[in-house]
């Protein structure tokens, strides 16, 4: 089965990082363009706690629900179960390495669809662009949590 790694690093606190990413609205702000996110039903992140949210990739509508389960202070997992993939788990952990500076690491586990959906999943999350997506993530982040 596939799987993805992708680390960086964010000179802010631990805290600062895990608040970021516990935002409901961090999904838009972490999909990179041309891709429109859509939500449609967003709990708040907590143990068990459901997204439903449409990924727009021109024309092309990706439905998904996610799962949110290992929530700590310290990540997350959101856990596709319904989707265009067959099997994506992605967790999401963050280490402080200093008071202000926070190591994020995105792990994801992941395996396609047969037919459409599968040539669909194979596309948008080939290595290339689940780095492209994950490069565009780390650079959002970073801005997002700059000291003034």
């Amino acid at each position: 089965m596939p799987t993805f790694d992708f680390t960086f690093t964010v000179d802010s606190p631990l805290k600062a990082v895990r608040e970021f990413h516990h935002d409901t609205s961090a999904l838009k702000r972490l999909t990179p363009p041309p891709t429109i996110v859509q939500l449609q039903e967003i709990e708040p992140l907590a143990e068990g706690s459901v997204s439903k949210f449409t990924l727009w990739v021109g024309p092309l509508p990706l439905r998904w629900t996610a799962l949110h389960q290992n929530v700590t202070d310290h990540g997350f997992t959101d856990i596709q179960t319904e989707g265009p993939a067959k099997k994506w788990e992605h967790t999401h952990t963050f280490r402080e390495l200093a008071h202000n500076q926070t190591e994020v690491n995105e792990h994801i586990v992941y395996e396609h669809k047969r037919g459409f959906w599968g040539i669909v999943t194979r596309i948008l999350f080939s290595r290339p662009s689940l780095y492209t997506m994950f490069t565009y993530r780390k650079l959002v982040t970073q801005k997002a949590l700059k000291a003034p």
